[in-house]
């Protein structure tokens, strides 16, 4: 596909400025989209001076970018040319609207009238200071555009905080096509933030006033005018294509759907290598977690798990925690000798490592620094019993000072009671949703539960004190990731997964579940489960997620290793190199529809 525009300037807030996942969008297609438009592609976004360090670097304008940044300057408008420090390492312009900031009565006010965007009383950083931003990049576009009048421009703007952007360049008549992206709209998050049955009852109520009832009339009213006044309008999903058709009355006109540069990923062997590596270190952390209390096999477990925003139902957490229960109960009834045990990597409110925890962490690193400590002998002595034809016992490889000594320190990491459901002391412990869900399913580490649960309430840094391993890293040590969302407008989590040859439930709720149920057959051997919640009650949901929790736990094996061959396979229908022709598509149709 031929690209039909000259230019293309693509407008964010989190161009240089983390802050969710659209960075991450942002970034990892910059290096592809470049192979269109090279030089002539240009990432927009705000001027924080504290955030730039180590991702951007300044750069001399050429001279009629400096001409356009003299021009802005006299409005109080300050730009900052350079490169964005990312693979590709694109054009980029930050904004400096602090000086701009005066004129925010005026521009809310052009809004009003121009637009009807209602924006009285609404706060400096939640909604005043975006806007402030995005209508200084229209002014920005509307020079640059001016200075380069015989070329063809396309400029994309993420989400409602660039809104005011567009809304200007339509309201001045400027020659640029314009691309509007919504990754999700405003009220259809807040709606299942709240727990409203979203999906039940979109098609029902009046989107506007349901803005007004939940105080974010002003963002919903940015969106919703930028949706309808865009040359095209986009989205990431077929879900929040629905969504946005009955929320913002405007149906896209494409599709674009969120990728991951696959080259970054390992090949399937180096996943292999990198997942016995770290299960054995989350093997590791196990021993001192529930050895303490009592033993189970740990060659014959499986590690499940969950990780994400702290949103108990979007996230589908509340849907885990009843599947584990009924899980455990099933696999209880079979005698099985299978531990499933399951992660909740989802950050909390916390106050600090448990101190049972650090202790006994202590102790166990005790007993395997004795056992590093006379390794060479253990293993002169395994070797000479092998040769010798002698049978290997505990007398023939062990010391009696040293068998007498371990004893004594096994002594001490025995505790009596059950392991704690969290890693963390919490505040408001008795109250908090995970916590509390898991007492109530009956999830409480006992001795005779098959299903064990681990709620590690921190970032996945890779130096947290007690895992240390990165979010990436946790995922390749596991066997099953689960991200049952009742609301998620795309969802990486799963496709990461897959990236990294982990096998993941993920739901026909999330835009990356119905992309792949699109593309695939959920056969013997899925690789990624795509759980049915649309229309479903919760009730047939947990006995779906169940019977693919028990299903997964009676694989062979060979048949899990089936399964993290075909995740990765279809991780490759989401690679930036197949999905930036949509992004393509959305700019030419722009550049149609301007004439």
């Amino acid at each position: 596909m031929e690209k039909q525009a000259d230019y293309l300037f693509e407008v964010s807030w989190e161009v240089c400025n983390k802050v969710g996942g659209i960075y991450t969008v942002v970034k990892s297609k910059a290096a592809e989209i470049m192979k269109y438009y090279k030089e002539n592609y240009f990432t927009i976004g705000p001027f924080f001076p504290e955030k730039v360090a180590g991702e951007f670097q300044e750069k001399i304008p050429s001279d009629k970018l400096r001409q356009v940044f003299e021009k802005l300057e006299k409005e109080g408008i300050k730009c900052h040319y350079g490169s964005w420090l990312i693979k590709g390492e694109p054009n980029t312009i930050l904004v400096d609207f602090s000086n701009f900031a005066s004129k925010k009565d005026e521009i809310k006010t052009s809004l009003w009238k121009n637009f009807k965007i209602d924006s009285l009383n609404t706060q400096y950083f939640d909604f005043d200071e975006p806007i402030i931003w995005s209508y200084a990049v229209g002014k920005l576009l509307e020079e640059i555009k001016n200075t380069f009048n015989d070329k063809k421009i396309v400029a994309q703007f993420h989400e409602w905080l660039s809104g005011a952007g567009l809304l200007y360049l339509k309201q001045n008549k400027v020659k640029i096509g314009t691309v509007f992206t919504t990754h999700a709209t405003i009220l259809g998050r807040t709606m299942s933030f709240a727990n409203e049955d979203l999906y039940e009852i979109f098609d029902k109520i009046n989107p506007e006033k349901k803005a007004y009832e939940y105080g974010i009339q002003a963002k919903y009213l940015a969106e919703k005018q930028s949706a309808l006044n865009a040359n095209v309008f986009t989205t990431v999903s077929e879900i929040t294509a629905i969504e946005a058709e009955h929320l913002l009355g405007k149906k896209p006109d494409v599709l674009l759907p969120n990728g991951l540069d696959l080259k970054k990923f390992p090949t399937f062997e180096e996943a292999s290598i990198k997942h016995r590596l770290y299960r054995e270190r989350i093997k590791e952390f196990l021993m001192y977690y529930f050895s303490p209390y009592y033993s189970f096999d740990f060659d014959n477990t499986l590690l499940y798990f969950l990780c994400g925003r702290y949103e108990f139902r979007a996230k589908g957490i509340d849907i885990f925690v009843k599947a584990l229960a009924k899980l455990n109960e099933k696999l209880k009834k079979d005698n099985s000798k299978k531990t499933i045990v399951a992660f909740f990597w989802v950050p909390g409110n916390i106050r600090s490592i448990k101190t049972e925890l650090l202790e006994s962490r202590a102790f166990f690193e005790d007993i395997k620094d004795g056992i590093d400590d006379n390794i060479n002998q253990i293993r002169n002595k395994i070797i000479y019993s092998i040769v010798s034809k002698k049978s290997i016992t505990e007398k023939n490889i062990f010391d009696e000072d040293f068998m007498h000594e371990n004893k004594k320190k096994v002594l001490k990491l025995m505790k009596k009671g059950y392991p704690a459901l969290s890693t963390h002391d919490l505040h408001d412990e008795q109250n908090n949703p995970i916590i509390k869900s898991l007492n109530e399913a009956g999830l409480l580490n006992k001795k005779e539960d098959r299903v064990k649960v681990v709620f590690y309430p921190i970032y996945l840094t890779g130096a947290d004190g007690l895992l240390d391993l990165s979010y990436y890293e946790c995922m390749q040590g596991s066997h099953l990731g689960v991200f049952p969302s009742y609301y998620e407008p795309w969802g990486y989590t799963p496709l990461e997964a897959a990236a990294l040859g982990v096998s993941s439930v993920t739901t026909d709720l999330a835009g990356f579940g119905r992309y792949v149920n699109e593309k695939s057959v959920q056969s013997k051997n899925p690789g990624i489960f795509v759980l049915k919640r649309l229309g479903k009650k919760d009730d047939e949901v947990v006995k779906e997620l169940t019977n693919s929790f028990y299903y997964f736990s009676n694989l062979s094996k060979q048949e899990r290793i089936k399964n993290k061959m075909e995740a990765q396979r279809l991780s490759s229908l989401a690679d930036w190199d197949v999905l930036i022709k949509n992004y393509i598509e959305a700019h030419n149709l722009a550049v149609k529809r301007l004439g």
